[in-house]
């Protein structure tokens, strides 16, 4: 078994030794290195490679938003799960436009932290349906229309069906529940999903997620339903 690469950033000695003592202790993950601010993030992720990188939103210096945007405009650039006090935070949308593949709570269980490394390290996001509602709702704000302008235009590129399946991953539907929901095998509802990242220059399912809801397909699916 390989095990998974973690990068903790964090400007808290005591959160970092913490999440080191919580998390290193798997079987499955290896700690690879600590940073206290974003300045350090890309050499240290030069040096050790991580597959993952959690990352605390908020720091003196170089702020986790600013580290995450830098490391996502990398051909390498591994995964990012964003470590916050907030559930629905201006800046925790801007860290999920630009990559980030999630975010926990600092007061999250340990297990659960656990659970959404070994996730995104296997290529799933972090957001639960009602969480995903929650950052849909307070996205709604300054710069709403201007927002659904550009993204109906990007998601022009998108066929019927990959536009279907934009939608049921907008409204936080697993690959399962898609493949269900829209009369697909688990593997189209992929491929489909693998074409609309490529289609739309997106990195994860989140980003699909939050432009489905900024061209309103989400609206218009709640007004279509039932």
């Amino acid at each position: 078994m390989t095990a998974i690469r973690l990068l903790l950033v964090d400007d808290d000695p005591l959160v970092r030794a913490g999440l080191s003592l919580m998390l290193g202790g798997a079987e499955d993950v290896e700690i690879v290195g600590e940073a206290a601010d974003g300045d350090e993030v890309e050499a240290l992720v030069d040096r050790t490679r991580p597959d993952v990188v959690l990352m605390d939103i908020r720091m003196p210096g170089t702020d986790g938003l600013t580290a995450t945007e830098r490391l996502r405009g990398r051909a390498d650039a591994p995964q990012v799960v964003v470590l916050t006090t907030f559930h629905a935070d201006e800046q925790v949308l801007r860290a999920l436009r630009a990559g980030a593949a999630g975010f926990v709570l600092k007061d999250t269980p340990p297990a659960e932290i656990l659970d959404a490394v070994r996730k995104v390290a296997a290529g799933d996001p972090v957001l639960s349906p009602a969480v995903t509602r929650r950052l849909m709702e307070h996205a709604a704000g300054t710069g709403a229309d201007t927002r659904r302008t550009r993204a109906r235009a990007r998601i022009a590129a998108l066929n019927d069906r990959e536009r279907e399946v934009a939608v049921a991953v907008g409204r936080g539907l697993a690959n399962a529940a898609v493949a269900a929901e829209l009369y697909m095998s688990v593997a189209t509802v992929k491929t489909h999903v693998s074409r609309i990242l490529a289609k739309l220059g997106l990195d994860n399912r989140v980003q699909i997620a939050l432009l489905a809801y900024d061209a309103g397909l989400l609206d218009e699916h709640q007004d279509d339903a039932p």
